[in-house]
């Protein structure tokens, strides 16, 4: 028992150790994830700050843009006004004609198109195409073609400004009005070009951030989203909605307070590589784990194959050196009978060699392989029963039950079925210490033969079930531990059958089962 307890001792020891390696692994990389996700979301703190920043440009740029819008627009007003007092006033060397003349003059960056109640063309200024352009295109044209051209150029434009809304209509008299087109002016064009730069500037850096960190910007009030790397757009509006309910679960957001009433929310999540690192010791413990199995597989094939070498070799050796002292007992029996000698004593000198023999051939089978022949099990296991009967207590009273059917044919080792039937009968004596009950139960179930052997002894507790077949266990002081051991080799190696402990109860005994196949 003490080779089998350290080895199971060696077993846990080693067991300990690689869940002592993981616990390590799993901290470190715990620790590793804890310290990346903290330097994360300090990057992620300092991007939201520089995003702050641009959508502060951004804010102050459209402002700005909206200012110059109205003023612009004012200005066109004026111009108007202007333009409308120049009908009104009777006189040309009046004063209010000349401040309306210098007005209009003054205007030399708004685009203005001038229209009357029937849209003709009546005035126009710093439009996108002038009489030069009209000129270049059209230079074989007469001087009436190209005005009318320039006027139809111009009357096409300006109904476009006002199909935008960009006009102002005012009436000159009653009966006559006038419509006054504009569109902005260049630097307006111009600062509108470099705010939609911005802007893009701010979507890229959002999509395309330096650590690849999931991003959600929400506006505070209206839940409205201001960016995103996560392709928002291609996801319908329910599975978005979904998305982004998770999503503001993953970290505690980062507030944007632009100081002026408004707010935006940074919401994000841990980067791809973080998440994978989080996988590593799981990996590490599965990758281990497939070396360590695919390592015992292979090792304990080669340590069975040594075994079944070692247990042949044992057995070849054991079988040799006992022939020759049965060769010298036989010629020593047989001078014995030529002396005369009382027959008693030869016979039962005779019967002790012929058990020896026995014993030498079943240890040959073991060591060369054994020899199946079809015969009666019935048989086979009666014969063993009585040579026991007249050699244990007989304090201990044998019962041999033979259920369904007699005979049982089956191919079978006579002397190796009779080599287990007897260690398991020899160990349930021992269990009882040479005094109770031992019943034997041969039964056919379909395909199975089961041979069930029940003492009377002392049983044994639940976690020495399949301990009690390993080599070196045994629970008797100076037991070698390899009856059991080699009854389990014949019957699952030679007979493709099992051998198991049924049931076992401690104080009232054990019963092993055999199943061989009966096929």
């Amino acid at each position: 028992m003490g080779l089998y307890s350290n080895k199971q001792r060696w077993k846990i020891i080693l067991f300990i150790g690689a869940l002592i390696l993981f616990v390590i692994s799993l901290y470190v990389s715990n620790l590793l994830v804890s310290d990346i996700s903290i330097r994360e979301r300090q990057r992620a703190k300092e991007w939201a700050e520089a995003i702050k920043k641009k959508l502060e440009l951004i804010k102050l740029t459209n402002n700005t843009f909206t200012k110059l819008r109205d003023r612009e627009k004012q200005e066109v007003n004026t111009w108007v006004d202007a333009t409308k007092s120049l009908f009104l006033s009777p006189f040309d060397g009046d004063a209010s004609i000349q401040l309306a003349y210098s007005i209009i003059n003054q205007n030399k960056d708004i685009p203005v198109i001038v229209l009357d109640d029937k849209n003709n063309v009546s005035n126009w200024k710093n439009t996108p195409i002038d009489t030069s352009d009209i000129n270049k295109l059209h230079s074989s044209k007469s001087v009436a073609e190209k005005s009318k051209i320039l006027e139809d150029t111009l009357r096409k434009i300006a109904l476009q400004w006002k199909e935008q809304g960009r006009f102002f209509t005012a009436e000159i008299f009653e009966g006559f009005t006038m419509t006054c087109t504009y569109y902005d002016s260049k630097e307006l064009i111009k600062l509108e070009y470099e705010r939609d730069s911005i802007i893009q500037s701010f979507n890229k850096e959002l999509i395309e951030n330096q650590d690849q960190i999931p991003v959600l910007v929400l506006d505070s009030k209206s839940g409205k989203v201001i960016g995103d790397n996560l392709k928002l757009s291609k996801m319908d509006k329910k599975l978005r909605d979904k998305f982004i309910a998770e999503f503001k679960l993953k970290n505690a957001p980062i507030n944007i307070d632009f100081k002026d009433g408004s707010k935006n929310v940074i919401y994000f999540d841990e980067s791809a590589e973080l998440k994978k690192i989080q996988w590593y010791p799981y990996i590490q413990l599965f990758i281990i784990g497939i070396f360590v199995f695919t390592s015992y597989i292979v090792f304990s094939t080669f340590r069975k194959a040594e075994q079944n070498q070692v247990w042949a070799g044992m057995a070849k050796e054991t079988a040799h050196q006992l022939g020759t002292p049965l060769s010298s007992l036989m010629a020593w029996v047989q001078y014995l009978e030529a002396q005369n000698i009382d027959a008693m004593v030869t016979n039962e000198m005779q019967k002790d060699i012929d058990r020896l023999e026995t014993i030498t051939d079943r240890f040959s089978k073991i060591g060369s392989g054994a020899k199946m022949e079809k015969k009666d099990l019935v048989v086979t296991i009666g014969n063993i029963l009585d040579y026991l009967r007249s050699r244990i207590s007989d304090k201990v009273r044998i019962e041999y039950k033979i259920l369904n059917e007699e005979p049982i044919y089956l191919n079978h080792n006579t002397s190796l079925i009779e080599w287990v039937i007897e260690n398991i009968c020899k160990n349930s004596v021992d269990a009882m210490e040479g005094k109770g009950q031992l019943q034997v139960r041969v039964e056919r179930i379909q395909k199975w033969i089961y041979i069930d052997i029940k003492d009377s002894g002392k049983g044994m507790p639940k976690n020495q079930f399949n301990k009690i077949f390993k080599p070196g266990f045994s629970t008797k002081t100076r037991g070698w531990g390899l009856g059991l051991t080699l009854a389990q080799r014949i019957v699952k190696n030679y007979h493709q059958g099992k051998i198991i402990v049924l049931h076992s109860e401690l104080g009232k005994g054990t019963t092993f089962r055999i199943s061989l196949p009966s096929i």
